[in-house]
């Protein structure tokens, strides 16, 4: 089996091209298991441990590809309960998350731009608090799993399991690009894992406490950035 540990674009492309159909029908945890396999510790999972998705995608990672380290983009501004589930995450699994920081605080960052820029700019609060975050922390690697999914927002509908990020110039994979919420809660509950405790409160979905409130309907996420027609952060668009 090629174990991509040195991957360059032309082949990388070349191989989410060739492979992507053959990776929507396989089961999310044999998804894990072979990019594991194939990528090894050139490989990085990021979770923002406020959905359950991630959760899922976590577990599944711990048990089938354990040498993927964990990686949280940890704005400053993250809720207390998050901050507590990554402690609890970590003791329940004997593991320690990465915490990926942006290169300003909330204080540099308000003294630069202004105070509550996420309420006047938020997609340039994102860009500098998310997304360059994100960008510097996944050099080197050279697959990125996610766990975003297919029925969270129109945008996200043609989310394939398996593609190339030119972004980011790596092997992007999302195996529960085809779980619906329903799916993902049944693994949770039935695996007894931890999750944010925010979820059973009125929360879909979790960002930044300055720009996420509880969901207003069924959408999972339609407390993000609530008062603009903003639903992606940046991280994957």
């Amino acid at each position: 089996m090629q174990v991509f540990d040195n991957i360059d674009v032309i082949e990388g492309r070349a191989f989410a091209t060739e492979h992507a159909a053959a990776w929507e029908s396989p089961l999310a945890e044999q998804i894990v298991n072979r990019a594991g396999e194939l990528f090894g510790d050139k490989l990085a999972l990021t979770a923002s441990f406020g959905g359950a998705a991630g959760m899922v995608l976590l577990d599944l990672a711990i048990k089938h590809a354990p040498q993927t380290p964990v990686l949280l983009i940890d704005t400053g501004v993250l809720f207390d309960q998050t901050y507590r589930t990554v402690e609890e995450v970590e003791k329940h699994y004997g593991i320690t998350v990465q915490r990926i920081r942006p290169k300003r605080t909330m204080d540099e960052q308000a003294a630069e731009f202004g105070e509550t820029l996420w309420e006047r700019q938020p997609d340039r609060c994102c860009q500098m608090r998310k997304v360059e975050p994100l960008a510097e922390a996944l050099q080197g690697y050279r697959a990125w799993m996610t766990a975003i999914r297919r029925d969270q927002t129109a945008a996200r509908a043609a989310t394939p399991v398996l593609a190339w990020n030119d972004k980011h110039k790596l092997v992007k994979i999302s195996p529960l690009a085809g779980w619906t919420s329903d799916d993902v809660w049944l693994y949770v509950h039935k695996h007894v894992l931890p999750y944010n405790p925010l979820l059973a409160e009125g929360y879909n979905s979790l960002g930044c406490k300055t720009c996420t409130k509880k969901s207003l309907d069924g959408d999972e996420r339609s407390g993000r950035w609530a008062g603009f027609t903003k639903t992606e952060c940046g991280l994957h668009i």
